[in-house]
């Protein structure tokens, strides 16, 4: 029997298995794939009006330009001009209506990306300029949607304001987000034999971004093959809108019978890329004189753009949030989708989660100005309790948010903080501190239950190198590393044993997009459904081969034990080799539970919550408006963790990116609609500097998820970002200060210094 030493890494702080590619520079993304000598290059030339029809586009000072080869229209598009996923309402090139400052008319095919560039400003653009609209309350008075409203009610809201022995009112604001992912949108388009092509595309959905090229150029799916390596970067604004770059790169590899990359600048990325939705509410409160809340009625409307893209769901997971985590017996919620003469908002880290959680924890806050307390003790007294069931009837079966919450507020001494917080307020003028503690709940799952869904495919060579390929996209969050540490886990051999291979749609077909929080959840169940398979053939051989029952046989330790002896995991592959055993095995996994009727509004969406709480310390400068983030302690639930290391860098990136969004990165249009922060200089993302010199992240000591997750974990992409509305609390509680208990206080989100300085100005009984 062997002795040799334990190689699981189940747990373990592995380092992100492309680490050493990042740092050293060598990490091979779509703009680093060599192209033949003969390649081409594409740019965009767009529109510089908001809303208006098309009169003549005269390209011919274009194609005359010296480098260029020829130009793509509305015009040179086989099968369909769309590349909207849900609804096809999104052209590649408009024929007539153009409904966004910056959209795309043509594209310009040249021998350079810099030719390409000059020569599509040299277009001749005749128009028709119609009023645009551009804000959200302009939309809902002119009846502009891009879909229609979606109300959904639980209880008698009337009822509970009756029985309510206080009632608010408030309108509150809350700003987009730009993805700033550090690699832009980007695709190279390469002909192969007979027709067929293959895409490089920097996507988190290959499958749709096949689907859409294919009905644009009017070929086969089959025809199509996507591949994607990594991503630098996602958060959701490589989910739907990557195909719209893929399809201009088809279309002019088609056209020309030459390989073609489009690789938009930063600048033109911002302006014709979709956002995270901005929204507003209205909302009415209703709460006894203990702060139990009664009765939420909420009105929510959302900037979506000129086209539907992701809204529809984007605007769903807000209602399911509003309740975060709160148990409110009385709910009616009415959700509008505004068509805007702005670019399409689109997915974002949460899509639509935080906006909704924003809504019910401003109330919460105005509920304990109102009656002078604590907002913990507000968000304690009306925590769910096991198996209530939430706004669309999901029982809330796995609640640990009293224990996590109480948990933090001690280690983070935050009720001490606070006495000290106020004693330094009450000590100092000019500067002001806050202190806040909120919680998360978050429902993972898409919630179009079709989606949930994931294969992967593994092969196992001869030498016993194992090469594993799924339908998940790695754009940094370590993805591939996880999966990687699942095979190496359920073949019981060392982790340098498992390979990753690029995701491609020849491979897997179908694929759902990386997104939901759900890419190890999914690809990880799936890639332990193949390995099993094999595990349980090799298994089956061996048996035979050696007379012996199956459950005789153990892999461990990149061993085989055949009862009392023992072979190398290599020489047991190699015997199955000869005795013809197939070493190829797809896995496949579909989540189960879910279910969701769109017409009732009721269901279970998700396959479970994960949790979270976060405790943010800041100090504002009452003569400025600059903040300035002190201290946050994070306490996160992930089940039990497959790799620590892997999920806290999660937590910290995703409360930082949380942090932008409700503090720094304000987006602004001029009253033409041309975005105006469309750059670095301009969009202010957080830096190192901002993350505080006093920080702890601990993940929630945790048995494991109760439903049957991979290694009973739990999702961690998107529930973290949520935990930065503490820092947004906490600017109020340092605002509150300085202007008094009385009146509702209104802050903006961003809570930039503009934001911040009007809030300390100005107060709204």
């Amino acid at each position: 029997m062997s002795d040799a030493k334990n190689v699981s890494t189940m747990g373990q702080q592995i380092h992100h298995e492309s680490a050493h590619l990042h740092v050293s520079g060598n990490a091979k993304y779509v703009d680093d794939i060599s192209l033949p000598a003969n390649a081409l290059h594409v740019a965009l030339g767009v529109s510089r009006i908001a809303r208006g029809k098309i009169l003549e586009l005269d390209l011919t000072n274009v194609q005359e330009f010296p480098g260029v080869i020829t130009v793509l229209t509305s015009s040179d598009i086989p099968g369909e001009n769309n590349f909207g996923g849900v609804v096809k309402d999104d052209p590649i090139f408009p024929d007539i209506q153009i409904d966004f400052y910056g959209q795309p008319l043509f594209a310009v095919i040249a021998t350079s990306h810099l030719i390409a560039k000059q020569a599509a400003q040299l277009a001749v653009v005749q128009v028709e300029e119609e009023t645009p609209i551009f804000e959200i309350r302009e939309a809902i008075a002119k009846n502009s949607f891009v879909l229609p409203p979606v109300a959904i009610e639980r209880g008698d809201v009337e009822q509970g304001f009756s029985s309510s022995t206080h009632r608010l009112k408030n309108s509150i604001q809350l700003g987009g987000q730009e993805h700033f992912y550090l690699e832009g949108q980007i695709a190279c388009a390469v002909p192969m034999e007979d027709g067929e092509l293959t895409i490089y595309s920097s996507t988190q959905h290959p499958s749709e971004v096949q689907h859409l090229v294919s009905h644009a150029l009017n070929k086969p799916a089959a025809m199509i093959r996507i591949e994607c390596k990594r991503m630098g970067g996602g958060f959701g604004g490589k989910e739907s809108q990557p195909a719209w770059f893929a399809i201009i790169a088809a279309l002019a590899a088609e056209k020309t019978k030459l390989p073609v990359k489009l690789r938009v600048d930063r600048e033109m990325d911002m302006t014709i890329t979709g956002k995270r939705h901005d929204f507003e509410f209205d909302y009415e409160i209703g709460f006894d004189a203990n702060g139990k809340i009664l009765s939420f009625d909420v009105m929510m409307v959302s900037r979506c753009g000129f086209s539907a893209d992701l809204s529809g769901p984007v605007n769903d997971r807000a209602l399911f949030h509003l309740d975060n985590c709160y148990f409110i017996p009385n709910v009616r919620a009415i959700s509008y989708r505004c068509k805007t003469n702005t670019v399409s908002n689109t997915a974002f880290r949460g899509f639509g989660g935080p906006q909704g959680m924003y809504c019910i924890e401003y109330a919460i806050e105005d509920i304990a100005d109102y009656l002078n307390v604590d907002p913990l003790e507000i968000r304690q007294k009306n925590f769910y309790k096991k198996n209530m069931l939430t706004h669309f009837d999901m029982p809330v079966e796995d609640i640990i948010i009293e224990d996590l919450v109480d948990q933090l507020s001690q280690s983070s001494r935050y009720l001490e903080r606070r006495e000290k917080i106020t004693k330094f307020n009450q000590q100092n003028s000019h500067f002001k501190r806050g202190i806040s503690l909120t919680p998360v709940k978050f429902g993972i799952s898409f919630t179009a239950t079709h989606f949930n869904q994931a294969g992967a495919l593994i092969h196992i060579y001869t030498d016993g190198s194992i090469l594993v390929n799924h339908g998940g996209l790695e754009m940094g969050q370590g993805l591939n590393t996880k999966i990687r540490q699942i095979v190496a886990n359920e073949f019981n051999v060392d982790y340098s044993v498992v390979k990753m291979s690029a995701t491609d749609t020849s491979k897997i077909p179908n694929t759902s997009a990386t997104a939901a929080s759900s890419g190890t959840d999914l690809n990880g169940m799936a890639s332990q459904n193949a390995a099993q398979t094999l595990i349980t053939r090799m298994k089956e051989f061996l048996a035979t081969k050696y007379q012996l029952s199956v459950t005789d046989i153990k892999f461990k330790n990149n061993e085989v034990l055949l009862g009392s002896q023992a072979i190398s995991f290599e020489k047991a592959v190699k015997e199955c080799y000869v005795g013809r055993i197939s070493l190829s095995a797809t896995g496949f996994y579909a989540t189960p539970k879910i279910h969701y009727d769109a017409k009732t509004r009721k269901g279970r969406p998700f396959f479970y919550f994960s949790y979270g709480a976060a405790v943010s310390e800041v100090v504002i400068d009452t003569l400025t408006g600059e903040m300035k983030l002190l201290q946050v302690d994070i306490l996160h639930d992930v089940g039990q963790s497959i790799n620590p290391a892997i999920d806290i860098g999660q937590i910290e990136g995703g409360f930082v990116q949380g942090l932008g969004w409700l503090t720094t990165e304000e987006l602004w249009w001029n009253p033409k609609g041309k975005l105006m922060t469309n750059s670095p200089s301009t969009y202010k993302i957080p830096t190192a500097l901002d993350w505080p010199k006093n920080a702890k992240t601990n993940l929630y000591a945790s048995l494991g998820n109760i439903e049957n997750t991979i290694y009973k974990s739990k999702a961690v992409g998107e529930p973290p970002l949520m935990l930065a509305f503490s820092v947004f609390h906490a600017i109020k509680h340092a605002i509150r200060s300085q202007v008094g208990q009385e009146g509702v206080l209104h802050l903006s989100a961003p809570a930039t210094p503009e934001s911040i300085l009007t809030a300390l100005n100005s107060k709204y009984d």
